[in-house]
């Protein structure tokens, strides 16, 4: 179908073939029940009264279970963190954050978790 051996790169042919893999799915669907879920999620203006360039982040609980840990809001709120500033601030139009963030997911074809804070990071 793309002429690609067996042991070619499949990064490179998720991006062409426009196939998800499920990292994606994962980090799409976690940030999709975060923006549509603000008002369960604390910000960082609502904790302290100071004027910062965090404020308007959302506050990341301080809890020792790795069950929550590993949970939705606990994980999303990490992920939502991890984002790019200019995708972050597109959070009040839901649609709009959602179109910029399939675009960044799209253009890098995270293969883990690990792979995505990585970039994040680095960015």
């Amino acid at each position: 179908m793309t002429g690609s051996r067996g042991r070619d790169p499949c990064r490179t042919l998720f991006i062409c073939l426009k196939i998800l893999p499920l990292p994606y799915l994962y980090i799409f669907l976690l940030l999709r029940f975060v923006i549509k879920n603000k008002d369960l999620f604390t910000t960082n203006n609502e904790i302290h009264k100071f004027d910062t360039r965090q404020r308007n982040n959302l506050q990341i609980p301080s809890v020792s279970l790795k069950q929550f840990q590993t949970g939705i809001f606990y994980m999303g709120l990490k992920i939502y963190k991890s984002l790019s500033l200019h995708i972050k601030e597109e959070s009040c139009n839901i649609n709009k954050f959602l179109s910029l963030l399939k675009d960044f997911l799209s253009e890098n074809s995270f293969y883990s978790l690990g792979d995505f804070y990585d970039f994040c990071k680095s960015k």
